[in-house]
């Protein structure tokens, strides 16, 4: 998997043709992506609404933090493209991807004119460790090399976001994957809330 509107998709327009295709085949699919091209008229005008499911990613709401760790459009970009999205009746979600509690500001996102967000939240190894800056004591649940932070404290950050009309949660630490694909899920089947 890779992010299909990176900035050479301007000049090749491999992405263009290729929903072009898949319209044409009437293939659904799904678009993951950071940039804000996906939300410009040229793709717009092409993007079939009954096949197109897109999701733009967001890892921050802070402009000037995101331009020292990510090379993709700043967040209050994605931002307005996944409100342009919405109003124009497509099916659009914000990744919050991963989820660090301390680079988002709650009342930014919480603002956000989308009906959906997908959450999933950091899971941290040696090399997250040396990648951001912030208290990895939260972090003590282990599984499969990785340090999750607990059900109970995810379940936390989850009740204060309260902007969307459907939240969900992708998982792959055990308890909590059993726990939101049980309890919290809309689409128990499918953590991406997808409905083809």
């Amino acid at each position: 998997m890779t992010d299909c509107f990176q900035p050479i998709e301007t000049t090749h327009k491999l992405t263009y043709e290729t929903i072009k295709y898949l319209n044409q085949k009437e293939v659904p699919y799904l678009i993951v992506t950071k940039s804000d091209l996906v939300a410009t008229d040229e793709y717009m005008n092409i993007l079939n609404k009954d096949l197109a499911h897109i999701q733009i990613t967001v890892t921050t709401t802070d402009d000037d933090l995101s331009m020292s760790y990510e090379k993709a459009v700043v967040p209050s970009r994605r931002i307005k493209a996944i409100e342009k999205l919405q109003e124009n009746g497509f099916d659009i979600a914000l990744r919050l991807s991963p989820y660090i509690p301390e680079f988002v500001d709650l009342s930014i996102l919480n603002n956000v004119k989308c009906d959906k967000i997908q959450v999933e939240f950091l899971r941290v190894n040696s090399w997250i460790k040396k990648w951001f800056d912030i208290d990895y004591t939260p972090y003590v649940v282990s599984q499969s090399g990785y340090l999750h932070r607990t059900l109970n404290d995810k379940k936390n950050l989850i009740s204060k976001i309260t902007g969307f009309k459907e939240v969900s949660v992708c998982e792959d630490e055990t308890v909590a994957y059993d726990y939101w694909k049980n309890h919290f899920n809309p689409n128990p089947d499918d953590c991406c809330n997808l409905r083809f």
